[in-house]
């Protein structure tokens, strides 16, 4: 590829950044050495580095790996070290790099427990135990921890005989085993504290360092910290020092042995100090490439003082989607949804519902805890005494409710940055606004939230003492978990109004972005963190971006869709029993339609048993008629019987099939549009495992199935030999490759704050276009992409639209087909594929034609 630009790249400091990544999930059914026979195949696809799930050694059976238990060692389901350096090697050996994903914020509580060899000290040995300040137990518990595993009360389970002690060989943490008494509880093995063998069940058990309990128990009293409302994910304090060094020793090892380039931080919003934990890491890495797990809601930024390249990319995913949304489809979606439900309220509400409900349920011990620790400083204060314990936690109860993001970022003893201190606030101001003007409850907000911030409260001199730093820690680390448990594992699956914009860290409320939403964007990421990751699909998101894309469509035409649901009622109405609501009917229509047959996908339908899955999985989630933990099952067998009745039905067949031909350009123009704009605009583009083809998953486990890679081997290798792509499939697969290729190519377009990024002017808001160069000099690369194409087909197809191109001679890379700068037109230029990605190839010394005043937008 000719350029005027030298091909040596430009970035130096960022030389251990990837030009891209692709994300694995490794288990037992795909191993290391799985991983490793794939590496051919991902640099012919044109990755940089190969992404990791975790890879130390998890609870038995994980499928994902963030329930570790044990630091020390690398998986063995997985391989173990020698595996993971077989894989290191081929990558290398290929020119590439090794992510992988760290978990700091938790260990797994496994069954039996012994496989985690620092939880069962702590339970066996209490204080005793070297690891008796890992875990975050709360120190006023009489027990070091409640073990909620039964199935009945204790009481009960006593009585009945189905508690037993004796002796069985226990796993240590050498790798030999040694004999212990337990107690036996079905598959369940719980340690016992020395010189407690002798004693009757019940005595022993009073005098264990962890008190066995009813699993229901756990809502109201669990008095350690989790991950989310998970009781098998004990937290980990991996602010000191001592229990960072341990957790962080075999990746550090690794690294510095050349195995492992770069991390991924799973959840830093859970630990005690996200920006001090970055900073160790930092030190102790060298300043490897590093990006966090940070979901951005809104318009928030990461802390430009974290020590890290960025996020792993939400804030990219829900622009880019975004950008092929007809923001004016939503009055015709909601509507369809207010008639459907008979639900008239904003998403707003339905968000602050579920974040009360979460909070009375099964957050409740979290709040308890800190209702009591706040209550605890007023009584030691004279000035604070008569703040009741109900009114701080009817104040604190309402602040949790109130953020609007995962938290603030406060240290206890330092100044609170002032835009930290605005979230706050601000969430303390939409807490009044449901408390009322009583002066008692107005005072004790007031109260918590300079607590919350660290701000002297009450009698002079006392903002130093644990107690109140505890506060702003226990805060921030509980709005995590309301946030996420009420808004993404909640609301999100209540309110089914148009199901794609119901994705981790977007706004349900917020249907379409603009491209100058995007350009901005883009120019913000070069400012601050230009080799941030981008991403379009994780192993969390709650559905494929290649079904997000075939949903934009509805927001194009609307109506459309709410007479194809008529139909689809019509179609069923002998399945539908008494008890199905209007919103898990919109979702059950619009998952059929985006994972139905797409035609040239060469991807099936979605089966009997997937579906299944996702919607039981759904109704729980949603909390509305049936829980995980208290189930309606004669609801959950309405919807399961309606979805199996609609994957039955030759009219229901029919019908999708014909909306699915009608709007199949559009659903082509988006698939192959966000895939583009995400490779190509700014950041380090990931792609998660599939997804470089189409990929029609849904919320994990569904998205952790097996992907066919030697398939998209074979056809990949069949487009490189010169067959053209057959299908949206190979579309979508050749233009990973070529836009990855490219990035390999060409880094110095792409990486560090030299590369930079350039809007294109078009004649129509149907297209978005940008170009990237280095520093000042001209666009090199050009990508241009379709966008709410059905709107266009509606309005007669480009007409006479056109594109600014630059001066010079372009290839599109896509279809191989050359045009020169200027007025370029659209028709012409993408006649065969609904985007391009053109490279320049020479340039001349005339100026390229400008359009004239007011015709471009």
């Amino acid at each position: 590829m000719e350029s005027s630009v030298s091909t040596e790249s430009t970035v130096s400091a960022d030389a251990n950044v990837p030009t891209s990544t692709y994300r694995l999930q490794l288990h037992a059914g795909f191993t290391a050495d799985d991983a490793a026979g794939l590496v051919p195949y991902l640099a012919r696809l044109g990755v940089g580095h190969v992404f990791c799930s975790p890879v130390l050694q998890a609870a038995p059976g994980s499928t994902h790996g963030y329930d570790v238990v044990d630091h020390s060692r690398i998986s063995a389901e997985i391989g173990g070290e020698a595996a993971l350096r077989r894989l290191a090697a081929a990558a290398h050996a290929h020119g590439m790099g090794l992510i992988v994903d760290v978990v700091p914020n938790h260990m797994a509580f496994p069954t039996p427990i012994w496989h985690n060899h620092a939880l069962w000290s702590v339970l066996r040995d209490g204080p005793g135990s070297p690891y008796a300040d890992w875990f975050d137990i709360d120190p006023s518990a009489e027990r070091s921890m409640l073990v909620p595993v039964l199935g009945r009360p204790i009481g009960a389970v006593l009585a009945d005989g189905e508690l037993t002690t004796g002796v069985e060989n226990v796993p240590q943490a050498d790798g030999s085993t040694a004999e212990e008494t337990v107690v036996r509880y079905a598959d369940h093995r719980l340690p016992v504290a020395a010189g407690t063998e002798h004693l009757g069940l019940a005595d022993l058990l009073d005098r264990q360092w962890y008190r066995l309990a009813y699993w229901k128990v756990a809502d109201d009293e669990l008095n350690y910290r989790r991950f989310f409302d998970v009781d098998t994910l004990a937290a980990l304090r991996v602010e000191l020092p001592h229990v960072f060094e341990a957790s962080h020793a075999t990746l550090l090892r690794l690294q510095g042995e050349g195995v492992i380039d770069g991390y991924r931080i799973d959840h830093p919003d859970g630990l005690a100090d996200p920006r001090g934990y970055l900073h160790d890491l930092e030190r102790a890495t060298g300043g490897a490439w590093t990006v966090v797990e940070k979901i951005l809601e809104g318009d928030e930024r990461l802390p430009g003082d974290f020590a890290c390249a960025g996020t792993t990319g939400y804030d990219a995913l829900w622009r880019v989607g975004g950008l092929f949304q007809d923001p004016h489809g939503a009055l015709g979606l909601t509507h369809l949804w207010q008639r459907r439900t008979g639900d008239l309220r904003p998403f707003s509400e339905i968000a602050e519902e579920s974040a009360e409900h979460v909070i009375s349920t099964s957050l409740w011990a979290e709040l308890e805890r800190l209702t009591a620790l706040i209550h605890h400083i007023c009584l030691e204060d004279i000035r604070l005494r008569d703040t009741t314990r109900r009114t701080v936690q009817k104040v604190m109860r309402a602040l949790l409710v109130a953020m609007d993001r995962y938290r603030a970022y406060i240290v206890p003893g330092e100044p609170t940055p002032g835009a930290e201190r605005t979230v706050i606030e601000q969430a303390a101001a939409r807490a009044r606004l449901v408390l009322g003007d009583d002066e008692d409850v107005v005072t004790a907000l007031e109260t918590v939230v300079a607590l919350v911030c660290g701000d002297e409260v009450g009698s002079a001199g006392r903002t130093d003492s644990a107690e109140r730093a505890e506060v702003v820690i226990r805060f921030a680390q509980t709005c995590g978990p309301v946030h996420a448990k009420g808004l993404e594992d909640t609301a999100f699956y209540r309110y089914t109004r148009f199901v794609a914009a119901t994705e981790v860290g977007a706004d349900p409320e917020r249907i379409g972005v603009e491209p100058d939403e995007l350009h901005d964007h883009a120019l913000t990421m070069l400012r601050t963190r230009p080799d941030t990751m981008t991403t379009l699909s994780t192993h969390d998101t709650k559905r494929s971006e290649d079904v997000r894309a075939r949903l934009a469509v509805l927001t194009e035409d609307p109506l459309d869709w709410a007479l194809l649901v008529q139909d689809l009622d019509r179609a069923t109405a002998q399945a539908r029993g008494d008890r199905i609501d209007g919103a898990i009917e919109l979702l059950l229509w619009q998952t059929l339609a985006a994972c139905w047959n797409l035609p040239g996908a060469d991807v099936p339908r979605i089966s009997a048993e997937r579906l299944e899955a996702y919607l039981l999985k759904a109704m729980r989630e949603a909390k509305t008629h049936t829980t995980w933990t208290d189930q309606d099952l004669e609801y959950e067998r309405q919807v399961l019987g309606l979805g199996r009745a609609a994957l039955a039905s030759a009219e229901v067949d029919s019908l999708l099939s014909d909306w699915t031909r009608r709007s199949l350009p559009a659903q082509r123009a988006t698939i192959l549009g966000q895939k583009l704009v995400q490779l190509i605009m700014p950041g380090v583009p990931d792609v998660y495992q599939g997804n470089e083809s189409v990929d029609l998953s849904l919320v994990d486990p569904d998205n952790r199935r097996a992907v066919d890679h030697a398939a998209h081997a074979d056809r990949l290798t069949r487009m490189i030999d010169g067959a053209g792509p057959d299908g949206i499939g190979d579309e979508k697969l050749w233009l990973t490759h070529r836009a990855l290729s490219l990035r390999q190519e060409r880094p110095e377009l792409f990486r560090g704050r030299t590369a930079t990024y350039h809007p294109l002017a078009t004649t129509t808001s149907h297209a978005v276009a940008f170009g990237r160069a280095v520093g000042e000099g001209p666009v090199e690369v050009a990508a241009v992409a379709t966008r709410l194409a059905h709107g266009l087909a509606q309005r007669g197809g480009w007409g006479d639209s056109h594109l600014a191109l630059p001066s010079g001679r372009w290839r599109d890379v896509l279809s191989g087909a050359g045009t020169d700068g200027g007025m370029v037109s659209l028709h012409r230029l993408l006649s065969h594929w609904p985007v391009a990605l053109l490279v320049c190839e020479g340039r001349d010394d005339e100026a390229a034609p400008t359009a004239e005043p007011g015709t471009l937008r």
